[in-house]
């Protein structure tokens, strides 16, 4: 049977430290890379900031319209037809509700609702 020993070389070259050195290509590569977070986060706001722009559509004039304050018992339904009896009901309470921004028919009693010219008493 044969043993075999380790023993560490002797060396007399003291170890060196090798330095990192970055080529001009390197520096081109790191700093591409470092700036491409940035560049997509600029074309994001480019293409989705044209998306905040509200419609072309002109809002009404101020003093277009009359209020309605809701009495107890009220609809929108029942509104519509004291403010427009010649017209049609489910018209009249799409253009309440669109000119008021309501999410539902619902309304409650003291609330007041905004009335288009169209249909309000002056005209």
């Amino acid at each position: 049977m044969s043993t075999v020993t380790l023993t560490a070389p002797a060396s007399h070259i003291p170890a060196t430290r090798t330095r990192l050195r970055l080529t001009t290509r390197g520096r081109r590569v790191l700093a591409s890379l470092a700036a491409l977070p940035i560049a997509a986060a600029v074309a994001v706001g480019i293409i989705g900031g044209g998306s905040a722009v509200g419609s072309g559509d002109g809002g009404a004039p101020a003093g277009t319209f009359d209020t309605v304050t809701v009495m107890p018992g009220d609809s929108l339904w029942s509104i519509a037809q004291s403010v427009a009896p010649a017209q049609d009901p489910r018209d009249v309470v799409a253009e309440i509700s669109s000119l008021n921004q309501l999410s539902s028919s619902g309304v409650d009693a003291g609330q007041k609702l905004s009335i288009p010219a169209a249909y309000s008493t002056g005209s």
